[in-house]
């Protein structure tokens, strides 16, 4: 049995259900789950964690990102493209895609994340060049170094530019050759225990990327697997142009008609439903990711998520790929949403508390799982500290659970612990040399962009 004591935590932000702050705690840490939450806790452990100063959250949740898009941010030829025309574009990047560049990019990613308070990372890769090797293994094996917790997806394109998509033939597959490979990533990874580190989702990438029968198929194969569902929708309004033209009907539409509403799906941004699709989603239970970064980047416009939360729409926050972002923190994602919030729906926006429990007791929602968002015994040890002594926090503990939204935290923690495991420590990964790590994925990444 392996166990880790923390003591002397100054503040702890459960996020329960209650929404408990608990002042001068300690919490004893069991085979990776909580098991004691009270004062002055003496009992002998494995390692003792001082946490004296400290302000104590549960770990963040990110459900969705593109981890892959690490080696093309920043790249001055997209700079200030919108989103059809910033994925052809870099379609022609992502086509050289490899195992190693996954398993660097995802390193890199994830480790990022973790830096910054982040022990949940659901990738959404969705680009499989021919030839490329095992992409969700190397992908496995990144978050295994790091010691995160993942939740991948098995994504997926069928349809190319001569398909009226737009993603280039290379990375486009066929229903059966999809269908086959989805089923074998849920049997070889796809953990759906209480505590798991590691669980599958069936993710096409958008309905202008693929077919009506994928979207169906994934439908179905999902739902016989009991894993969840989860694509791009109403990001843009050529996204809603584009299907109102091929389909004849919105995109929210569209998937209702192929079975892809229901407590078991999840879509990235949903920036564009009108009033009657939000009665839908509250209605059928399907989530919503939040990408304001990314939303602001591509100019693709504001959420509705004053409107969602009142409605009680699942609703997740998430970094989304980092080409669309050019960043990996959900802290700064936290606080960036919250400022946006306030300044397009003033009294009616999240507060800084609302906007924390959007990335971890909302984000837990969306992924299905009830053993991680929230501090309280018998959840998976999943948690993050910083130092309330730090300077750019002078003055700010009136509020302890909304300072990360109104105030925010730049930089790394000062610890992350996943599932009981120390990951950051002193706002330095742990379990790898993040200096060696950062010199093989630069050169790899001069490699990938020079193809």
């Amino acid at each position: 049995m392996a166990t880790l004591l923390i003591k002397n935590i100054s503040q702890l932000i459960t996020c329960d259900d209650a929404d408990r702050v608990l002042q001068k705690v300690d919490i004893l840490c069991e085979d990776g789950f909580i098991k004691t939450i009270a004062p002055s806790i003496e009992v002998e452990a494995d390692e003792v964690l001082d946490a004296t100063g400290m302000l104590c959250y549960p770990g963040l949740i990110n459900t969705h990102h593109h981890l892959y898009q690490i080696f093309s941010r920043n790249l001055p030829q997209v700079q200030n493209m919108e989103l059809f025309d910033w994925l052809k574009t870099l379609y022609e990047i992502w086509k050289n895609l490899d195992s190693d560049v996954i398993r660097l990019s995802s390193m890199t990613g994830m480790g990022e994340l973790m830096k910054h308070g982040c022990t949940t990372v659901f990738d959404h890769h969705y680009v499989f060049p021919h030839g490329s090797g095992d992409l969700l293994g190397a992908q496995k094996a990144a978050a295994d170094a790091l010691g995160v917790r993942l939740y991948m997806s098995r994504g997926s394109m069928d349809l190319s530019v001569k398909d009226g998509g737009l993603p280039p033939d290379s990375v486009v597959q066929t229903v059966d050759e999809i269908m086959a490979d989805s089923m074998a990533a849920i049997e070889k990874y796809h953990d759906a225990s209480y505590g798991s580190m590691c669980r599958v989702a069936l993710a096409p990438c958008s309905p202008f990327s693929v077919s009506a029968e994928l979207l169906r198929q994934s439908a179905i194969l999902a739902r016989q697997y009991g894993v969840r569902l989860h694509t791009h929708l109403c990001e843009t309004k050529d996204e809603e142009n584009f299907m109102l033209e091929r389909e004849g009907c919105r995109p929210l539409q569209y998937m209702e008609r192929l079975g892809w509403v229901g407590s078991d799906v999840w879509y990235a941004h949903g920036i564009h439903f009108n009033d009657e699709e939000l009665r839908l989603l509250a209605a059928t239970q399907t989530g919503v990711a939040h990408c304001p970064i990314s939303n602001m980047k591509l100019s693709s416009g504001i959420a509705r998520i004053p409107e969602m939360l009142e409605l009680d729409v699942p609703v997740g926050l998430a970094v989304d790929g980092s080409a669309s972002n050019d960043g990996n923190s959900l802290l700064e994602e936290l606080r960036v949403a919250y400022l946006l919030h306030r300044l397009n729906s003033s009294k009616a926006a999240p507060t800084g508390y609302d906007i924390l429990k959007m990335a971890t007791r909302g984000s837990a929602r969306l992924l299905g799982r009830d053993d991680i968002g929230q501090i309280a015994v018998g959840k998976c040890a999943d948690m993050f500290f910083i130092d309330e002594n730090r300077l750019e926090l002078v003055g700010a503990d009136y509020d302890v659970k909304s300072v990360l939204g109104t105030v925010g935290v730049r930089g790394a923690v000062d610890y992350t612990i996943v599932h009981g495991r120390v990951t950051v420590q002193d706002g330095r990964l742990v379990q790898v040399d993040e200096g060696k790590l950062a010199q093989e994925a630069n050169e790899k990444c001069r490699a990938y962009l020079s193809m």
